[in-house]
């Protein structure tokens, strides 16, 4: 079984259910599956089956179109931000090597023709007659994500991890035919996404907003659209406590379910979300684009372990294990590893042994260190990774550097992770600057002119030498 079948089946069992609703705008199962069936017909007809796309994703009913049709017609999906910036869509570029873009790219990018979603045909009535649905084994998406080395780095999905992990948060989280979810998250990244999949897989509603940013439009859907879950980050959730104090309580009796992850939430947030909504299930999950949502908890029947990462999904394998992939002893740290059908399948240009490298036996390496207790609950002891994660975006501190690195006067420069109430963490650079060099506001409105804003160091620190090793690796965690 893969998605596309369980919309298909959707569709013809509940043709006049709605599953999309993009302001005022109402799409039933069968409409939207007949705008599948339309858009795969537009991918057949131009471009080779097992191709790679770029689908720079704006949040609207005809991404949701291309994506799904564009799965169907056999191509593989590269979902990117429309706000990608230029140097990282050059390297998803030059790696993915896609067939075409399609989408809207916000930023002017000259050497790239981008074909709207608009101008994919979605009228023409099409008969299923001949179909074939992609194989559970197939690739279905190459998701990029951001390595510590600056280069994106891509994570291959087939339909089987795709459905497979689907069905679990659905187990966890406890989603029925009957929700109405607000899809409020980014759309290009694998939590949005995901979500999007876990609400059609069960034949619900989703209800697309542009984000949280507009708390009005935001309490407005929930109430006209008896919404019934939605899924966010923590700084999310900080923005609406501090634009709209506890108003959140009055969607108690209403609200089933809420999912939380990408970043780590203080633990009195966590405490104030089960006091303003005792009835709701607040699940929080801790995943990796490699492996979405291995582990879970629930806030509210799991109060006396709030601290923790929770247990392993329904379908999923966790252990602790030392450097040698054996395993630890309970409350002894070592590298916390999964197993599951949910685990990506590859990654994108990498040899098959060296993909390998990411696994002790069927246990993926998650590069994160913890420790298991007597209870059978995981806890999170650092990142092994140097990722800077912005309200639940992740940002390289290379690809920072090296946008910094060429504005006139810097000699040498290293960013790092600094705490931040609101967003968890901001980006914060050091910077060896010659005698003529610029100050920090030179630095940050440079910086701004190239990168997406929350990957836009918010300090600067002038320093005289930036720590190395001797083999000239910088040394970031000695400037924490």
């Amino acid at each position: 079984m893969i998605i596309l079948q369980e919309i298909r089946k959707h569709a013809a069992g509940q043709p006049d259910k709605v599953a999309l609703i993009e302001k005022n705008t109402e799409v039933t199962y069968s409409q939207m599956w007949q705008r599948i069936l339309s858009a795969s017909a537009y991918f057949r007809a131009r471009v080779p089956r097992g191709s790679r796309v770029i689908l720079a994703a704006n949040k609207s009913v005809n991404f949701v179109y291309a994506y799904f049709g564009a799965q169907l017609a056999g191509l593989i999906t590269v979902t990117v931000d429309s706000a990608v910036n230029p140097l990282r869509l050059k390297r998803i570029y030059d790696s993915a090597r896609p067939y075409a873009i399609y989408g809207n790219l916000d930023n002017r990018q000259d050497e790239y023709t981008c074909m709207p979603f608009s101008e994919i045909d979605i009228s023409s009535e099409v008969d299923e007659a001949g179909m074939a649905f992609p194989g559970e084994d197939d690739m279905a998406d190459i998701l990029f994500t951001t390595g510590t080395t600056g280069f994106p780095k891509g994570v291959v999905l087939s339909h089987r991890n795709e459905y497979s992990a689907a069905v679990m948060i659905n187990t966890f989280v406890g989603n029925t035919s009957g929700d109405v979810e607000l899809l409020a998250l980014p759309i290009s990244h694998s939590f949005g996404l995901g979500r999007l999949r876990c609400t059609l897989v069960k034949g619900g509603t989703i209800d697309i907003l542009g984000s949280f940013a507009n708390v009005k439009s935001f309490f407005r859907e929930m109430e006209t659209r008896k919404v019934t879950g939605f899924g966010m980050v923590p700084a999310s959730w900080n923005f609406l406590k501090r634009t709209s104090g506890e108003k959140i309580r009055e969607y108690s009796g209403q609200l089933r379910y809420i999912e939380i992850g990408s970043a780590p939430m203080k633990h009195e947030d966590k405490e104030l979300l089960i006091k303003l909504l005792p009835q709701t299930r607040i699940c929080m999950h801790y995943g990796l684009t490699e492996a979405s949502r291995s582990l879970f908890i629930c806030f509210n029947e799991e109060q006396d372990f709030l601290d923790s990462i929770g247990h392993p999904s329904p379908g999923v394998s966790a252990k602790i294990l030392d450097e040698t992939g054996e395993e630890l002893p309970v409350d002894e740290p070592g590298e916390l590893c999964v197993k599951g059908t949910h685990v990506c399948c590859a990654y994108w240009g990498t040899d098959q042994d060296r993909y390998s490298d990411s696994f002790f036996g069927d246990y993926f390496r998650t590069g994160d260190w913890g420790y298991k207790d007597g209870n059978g609950y995981y806890y999170l002891i650092s990142r092994k990774k140097e990722l800077i994660n912005v309200g639940g975006k992740k940002v390289s501190p290379i690809e920072v550097e090296e946008v910094i690195g060429r504005v006139a006067g810097v000699v040498d420069c290293a960013c790092i992770g600094v705490p931040d109430d609101v967003l968890g963490e901001t980006v914060k650079v050091f910077v060896v600057r010659g005698e003529e060099g610029p100050d920090g506001k030179d630095i940050i409105d440079y910086a701004g002119k190239y990168l997406e804003g929350y990957k836009v160091p918010a300090s600067v620190e002038f320093i005289d030498e930036i720590p190395k090793t001797s083999s000239g690796k910088v040394q970031r965690l000695l400037l924490k």
